[in-house]
């Protein structure tokens, strides 16, 4: 009897361990990955649906999680998303990424020739910010924006300020300002909005960057990708997979273009995914 008892704890305690281990073991086997997008930011969006698809093809539970950018710094630094991928250094999000720093951390460089400023089209015969001022009515005292928390509009009061512009700021989400762009181009109307490079637009319209001599804006952006602390600890093979996750202009503005012509976007990542075989392997290399 004692010996009967005794076998029932020891098959008892090796079903415990056998439980534990098991749960253990599928915890670290499941291969998530959150990835935040700011809806209307064309780099952002397209970069992270490709990235859902070639992911999701190495066995990953990839989630998209659209947010405004504030909202997403926030989630990353307590671990809700893992990685975002549209992060501009070093001017535009370099008060985001200070107040988060301890919280977040840098992953990679995505695309080293990115640019942002006042934009205006090609056929408007201003040509520097400083020149805004004398043509004040021609563009209805307006420049128009994106969202209130993005980099670029704080960056556009600034600039509305220490220049002296007597103009005012309109904001609105990133799809209306290019509605309202399309608009004004097609009647050839002066506009001037706040806009970045690489961005489709910019192959589908004659645009200009207005000069910028206090460097407001900056010389030279990079788009780079960003994760909650402790990712590459935890996932050193998809932070391999950021790293070499890289884009040339010619790359991204053709990708970004089909995901502007494309009515689903799974549909064209997809495509671009099959069509880009090369590319993407040397992405995944170990």
């Amino acid at each position: 009897m004692k010996n009967i008892k005794q076998l029932s704890i020891i098959l008892i305690a090796g079903l415990i361990l056998f439980i534990s281990c098991t749960g253990n073991q599928s915890k670290q086997e499941k291969k998530e990955l959150v990835i935040g997008y700011v809806d209307g930011w064309a780099e952002g969006v397209a970069m992270t649906y490709i990235t859902k698809e070639i992911l999701q093809e190495q066995g990953y539970d990839v989630k998209m999680k659209n947010a405004a950018v504030d909202l997403i710094f926030a989630s990353m630094s307590l671990g809700d998303i893992d990685v975002f991928m549209d992060v501009w250094m070093p001017v535009t999000h370099k008060e985001k990424v200070a107040k988060f720093k301890n919280k977040i951390e840098y992953i990679s460089t995505t695309y080293q020739d990115a640019k942002l400023g006042l934009v205006v089209p090609a056929y408007v015969t201003v040509n520097s910010i400083e020149e805004l001022n004398a043509s004040r009515d021609k563009f209805d005292g307006k420049i128009i924006g994106i969202e209130k928390g993005a980099g670029i509009t704080a960056k556009t009061e600034q600039v509305i300020v220490d220049y002296g512009l007597n103009f005012k700021q309109i904001n609105s989400s990133s799809v209306a300002m290019f509605t309202e762009v399309k608009k004004s181009i097609s009647k050839k109307e002066w506009i001037v909005f706040c806009g970045w490079a690489p961005h489709w637009m910019f192959g589908r319209f004659k645009l200009k960057f207005l000069e910028d001599p206090k460097k407001y804006y900056g010389a030279k952006e990079q788009v780079m990708t960003y994760g909650r602390k402790g990712f590459q600890k935890d996932n050193p093979e998809l932070a391999n997979f950021f790293k070499a996750f890289k884009l040339t202009n010619k790359q991204i503005s053709e990708l970004m273009n089909e995901m502007e012509d494309g009515e689903n976007k799974t549909k064209v990542a997809k495509n671009w995914v099959k069509n880009n075989q090369d590319l993407i392997k040397s992405w995944l290399k170990k």
